[in-house]
């Protein structure tokens, strides 16, 4: 099979346990490092499927690999690549499928629950109603026309969608202990001194973190192996 290809965005914000999850299953994968300049591939065809990452600048920065990601990721749409955005990556997907991404009134930093939103999220999420899940984003994406919300919460109803074999989320569902400790020390000005609203504090983000990582790799495992029965054979 051909490699997943894995667009990293900031050198902090790898691909985690999705990385792990295609390594324990035999799936070939690909690092396109765009934070150090390399080139963005111009046919997804030579992948089996594409994956990116978070990363602390807008999908609506004008950056020298914006225009060209999002033209691949049309084509990898149009060609039937499976594609999965995380966080900033979810944004670019939807701004692809042609929906907005914007700034929002309630940002969301720590952990917070989600909701299954719609009946095709059932098997993606293991039957799953709803769970606890890793946030930090200031920006979110609207719908795209003819996509599926699958996620929803309180503060940001637009947490994850299907696109047929696609799938976009507005959190992140691959977190390791290395990338919460790494963030939480690059972005510690943005952590206030007690949680409030959809934003924790770094001590109520480290409470009990061990156990909700594993908790929330359990979750990843079923969303991956649902978007894995649709990667393209060589």
């Amino acid at each position: 099979m051909k490699p997943v290809a894995i667009f990293r965005f900031s050198p902090t914000e790898g691909p985690g346990h999705f990385a792990d999850w295609l390594g324990k299953h035999g799936i070939r994968w690909q690092l396109i490092a765009l934070d150090r300049k390399e080139a963005v591939p111009e046919d997804p065809r030579a992948f089996s499927g594409v994956g990116m990452m978070g990363g602390p600048m807008s999908a609506n920065d004008a950056l020298p690999w914006s225009e060209p990601l999002i033209a691949l990721l049309r084509d990898a749409v149009n060609a039937d690549v499976p594609v999965i955005g995380h966080c900033l990556g979810g944004q670019i997907l939807a701004k692809a499928l042609g929906a907005h991404v914007r700034r929002t009134a309630t940002p969301e930093i720590g952990w917070g629950e989600v909701e299954v939103s719609d009946p095709a999220g059932a098997a993606l999420f293991g039957r799953r109603q709803r769970f606890r899940t890793f946030q930090w984003h200031h920006d979110v994406f609207g719908l795209p026309q003819g996509a599926k919300r699958v996620l929803t919460n309180r503060f940001n109803p637009e947490q994850a969608y299907m696109f047929g074999k696609h799938l976009g989320f507005q959190c992140h569902i691959e977190m390791t202990r290395e990338m919460v400790e790494t963030w939480c020390r690059s972005g510690a000005d943005e952590l206030p001194a007690r949680s409030t609203g959809g934003t924790q504090s770094r001590a109520d983000i480290f409470d009990d973190l061990d156990v909700r990582l594993q908790e929330l790799s359990l979750v990843a495992d079923d969303v991956y192996a649902h978007w894995a029965r649709g990667l393209v054979p060589s």
